[in-house]
């Protein structure tokens, strides 16, 4: 059986060149517990969401990704003793220097997007009038690339990237190969996903 990362999606190329090099292996590791991001590193994907870590240890972490020549982006809200004011993203972008952050938050995003940092905007999408708001929103803080979650709702995903013009993500509630299809051929490039057995696919 072919791997997901060769599979080829049709889709419609919103994106610049700096993401099709992040996402080109449509699988993404979410790390959300330390004891996994070796897993992680040592697995086929080339890009890893880390949402877990501290202040004290997120440089570390960025180090052991880019040893293994993998690309590092980091949760800003869920990274202990960060402030998300520009000061506190300010530190990151220019000291930890991963290859990006994500954040549900609008400030976060400008302030990454004024230093120059790739931005991924993260999205829950609970109803029809978050989808509405969460496209109103991109509008506004023009992020690099946009995650819908929960990963299993093809539909928010085919809507909110026509609206949008961005590339899109998805992720939450992703456990099966068959999952992560269905967001890439709704126009998805890239899956995040914390099920380890994908992590190979």
């Amino acid at each position: 059986m072919r791997k997901i990362s060769e599979c080829l999606v049709c889709k419609e190329m919103y994106y610049n060149d700096q993401t099709e090099i992040y996402f080109w292996n449509p699988i993404i590791a979410a790390v959300r517990d330390g004891e996994f991001l070796q897993q992680a590193i040592d697995s086929d994907v080339t890009s890893i969401f880390l949402l877990t870590g501290s202040l004290l240890d997120v440089d570390k972490t960025v180090t052991l990704c880019r040893e293994r020549q993998k690309f590092i982006f980091i949760h800003t809200d869920l990274i202990e003793g960060l402030g998300n004011d520009f000061g506190g993203i300010k530190y990151i972008a220019e000291r930890v220097k991963p290859d990006g952050l994500i954040s549900t938050r609008n400030n976060v995003i400008k302030s990454a997007k004024e230093l120059g940092i790739y931005t991924i905007q993260r999205y829950f999408c609970v109803d029809s009038l978050a989808i509405h708001t969460g496209i109103k929103t991109i509008e506004q803080t023009n992020p690099d690339a946009v995650e819908i979650l929960p990963g299993v709702i093809p539909r928010a995903v085919k809507q909110i990237g026509s609206c949008v013009r961005k590339p899109i993500l998805t992720g939450g509630m992703v456990v099966s190969k068959e999952d992560v299809l269905a967001s890439l051929n709704s126009g998805a490039v890239g899956v995040s996903t914390s099920c380890l057995k994908l992590w190979n696919e």
